[in-house]
């Protein structure tokens, strides 16, 4: 393993400070799972400037992890926006495939923090780690003390429009990961009847189907917030909630970084890589059913054989039904 080192050269240096850039231009549970390694990098280096580059919309959530600012970047489509000789320390937590580690190559950096490839030395890829431990396992063959388990973030310094609430989270980016909407509508009509203040959440492009189970449930079109929130009130809601229901997304990752307890609906990711850590939450799924076909546009079976009886018993197990 190589040590921390903390060095200087004069093109690193911007506004008294050498730049450290951390990749991974993904969405919002990626950026979530891979706090425990922000966190770490930030501890390694306190006289860093520190970037994330990832997509814009994130900058909100980003903020919450503190000390980083947002470098936009879509995908791995485009350049860096970075000069070469610029960055002092570039760490590649988006993969480690030719496309990533092409990005980070040209930053020439003076530190290069990645897996093992045909130039480089890091930890081999394994698969099968949850992502966590993955980025944690990274570091610390790098010689940076992680802890997987350090996925706590600041509360947003907006307040949630509805405290106490029990939260369903209805959409997801894939239709592989979609719920059927008469389920969710079935649970929360059942939570309903049982004193739970319930409200559905989702992005602009998820308020339809938000609609369209509040209806469903029999609620009132208020209980929508889909499609009203900002990135930052949504995780004030999440972090003040009675309760999460949704799928593997940022708001099951939310959950987790704030202890809320939380039923998690899998489909075609697998829990062991992606699931919560310890804590009041509960994952539900059929895994040898699972297709695994993310971008399917069809549920995955692992996800359509969980039944709205069993999300109610896990809120039960929960002490909350």
């Amino acid at each position: 393993m190589s040590g921390v080192r903390h060095h200087e050269r004069g093109s690193d240096v911007i506004d008294g400070k050498p730049e450290l850039l951390v990749l991974r231009a993904l969405k919002l549970g990626d950026l979530l799972v891979a706090v425990p390694a922000l966190k770490a990098l930030r501890r390694a280096f306190p006289e860093h400037r520190l970037r994330y580059a990832a997509q814009g919309w994130l900058s909100e959530a980003l903020g919450l992890v503190g000390g980083y600012e947002l470098l936009p970047t879509h995908g791995l489509d485009e350049p860096l926006a970075m000069e070469a000789g610029v960055v002092d320390v570039a760490v590649n937590l988006h993969g480690s495939g030719p496309e990533s580690q092409g990005r980070i190559d040209a930053l020439k950096a003076r530190r290069t923090i990645g897996h093992q490839g045909a130039d480089r030395d890091g930890p081999q890829w394994r698969a099968e780690l949850h992502e966590r431990e993955r980025w944690v396992r990274l570091l610390e063959w790098h010689g940076i003390d992680a802890d997987p388990l350090d996925v706590g973030l600041h509360l947003p310094h907006v307040p949630s429009p509805v405290p106490g609430a029990t939260v369903l989270h209805v959409g997801a980016a894939y239709g592989s990961r979609l719920w059927p909407a008469d389920r969710f509508a079935a649970v929360a009509a059942n939570l309903v009847e049982a004193g739970h203040n319930v409200v559905f959440t989702g992005g602009s492009g998820e308020k339809d189907r938000a609609v369209d189970v509040c209806r469903r449930a029999g609620l009132p079109p208020g209980a929508v917030l889909a499609g009203g929130l900002s990135l930052g009130e949504f995780a004030a809601t999440i972090a003040a909630a009675r309760l999460v229901i949704s799928a593997d997304t940022g708001a099951a990752h939310l959950a987790s970084a704030y202890g809320t307890p939380s039923v998690v609906l899998f489909g075609p990711a697998p829990p062991e890589i992606w699931g919560p850590p310890p804590g009041p939450h509960i994952v539900l799924t059929k895994a040898d059913l699972r297709r695994g076909d993310t971008f399917s546009a069809e549920p995955d079976p692992a996800l359509l054989a969980v039944e709205v009886p069993d999300v109610l018993a896990a809120v039960r197990e929960l002490g909350l039904f």
